[in-house]
């Protein structure tokens, strides 16, 4: 059965007099530092000297090198995963290294020998420090990897409850559970709907919408945004209410339609090769060539000029009209 904890099951308390030390200052460092702090926690931000450190001064921390990390009792890891490998950390038997995502664990790329956790935000950094600060929080990824102390998930459950991940529930999860699901979404389920997508407007287009109409159906209007946060606040079932007879029956009486398009063995091969470590391998590779592939595809896909198509098109349309 799926464990799910809340904030009852865990005690910042077992944190108390504990070093914690926050490894990088970015896109999740930052709100989680702020976050311990405010939760009554002692925390130094350890990061290279350049910018990031400068802003950690800023919100008042203690900031340091990298290397100094490795004294500390709990030692939460923030840095992108193809960077961790190769980080100044040797961190001492009785600490708590925690990550925020299970990747490097899963694949073996990092592996101290002491207490490993995973606290993974389902949310994007900046909300992980809004919602912290709306009081709501947000779901979390939370588990256990290595527990050489025998504290290892009183400890994960109270960095969790620290950072603001137990007020929606935390839904407990291996590194690799959590990485095969986060790598799946990103590699089977993202490239299928823009495929998706882009054969929409193909379609559309040859039936004379202008493309105009065409995005601000499909995201520009926040329609679709809106109807996703009905299905996280409503379910399912009980939004279907909200649309049209004529758009619940067109819904359900076409969705048979594509039967016969074999999307789930595609997606099973996609994610056999993320289970097998074909994936990381091959990430790895990408990362020692100097990400040359990876910087060609997204040239090709969301290059200058389509950021500045998009741009001028949320002058006319949207939000930011005639701003």
């Amino acid at each position: 059965m799926t464990v799910i904890a809340h904030e009852s099951d865990a005690d910042i308390g077992v944190l108390d007099g504990a070093k914690v030390a926050v490894v990088g200052y970015g896109n999740q460092g930052r709100p989680w530092a702020l976050n311990l702090r405010d939760s009554g926690l002692d925390v130094t931000v350890c990061v290279r000297a350049d910018p990031t450190r400068d802003r950690a001064i800023a919100d008042g921390f203690a900031a340091t090198d990298l290397d100094a990390a490795s004294t500390a009792d709990v030692v939460c890891v923030l840095v992108p995963d193809d960077a961790i490998p190769g980080l100044p950390l040797e961190p001492r038997p009785d600490a708590l290294v925690v990550v925020a995502s299970g990747y490097t664990l899963a694949f073996d790329r990092f592996a101290p020998p002491c207490d490993l956790g995973l606290v993974a935000p389902r949310m994007l950094g900046p909300e992980v420090r809004r919602c912290y600060e709306e009081g709501v929080g947000f779901i979390t990824a939370f588990g256990v990897h290595a527990d050489t102390t025998g504290r290892a998930r009183e400890r994960v459950l109270a960095v969790a409850k620290a950072i603001g991940g137990l007020r929606q529930g935390a839904i407990e999860l291996t590194p690799t559970q959590e990485a095969v699901l986060d790598l799946a979404v990103e590699q089977a389920l993202s490239p299928a709907l823009r495929r998706v997508t882009q054969a929409f407007v193909e379609v559309m287009l040859e039936h004379g919408i202008p493309l105009e109409a065409i995005l601000t159906e499909l995201y520009l209007s926040g329609e679709v945004e809106r109807t996703y946060r009905l299905l996280r606040t409503e379910g399912y079932a009980a939004q279907m209410e909200h649309h049209s007879p004529v758009s619940q029956y067109g819904q359900l009486s076409r969705e048979h339609e594509f039967d016969d398009l074999d999307v789930p063995s595609r997606m099973r091969a996609i994610v056999d090769g993320i289970r097998s470590g074909r994936f990381a391998d091959e990430w790895d590779a990408e990362r020692d060539n100097g990400f040359s592939n990876f910087e060609r595809l997204k040239e090709a896909a969301v290059g200058p000029d389509i950021i500045e198509w998009e741009r001028e098109l949320r002058q006319q349309l949207g939000e930011r009209a005639g701003s």
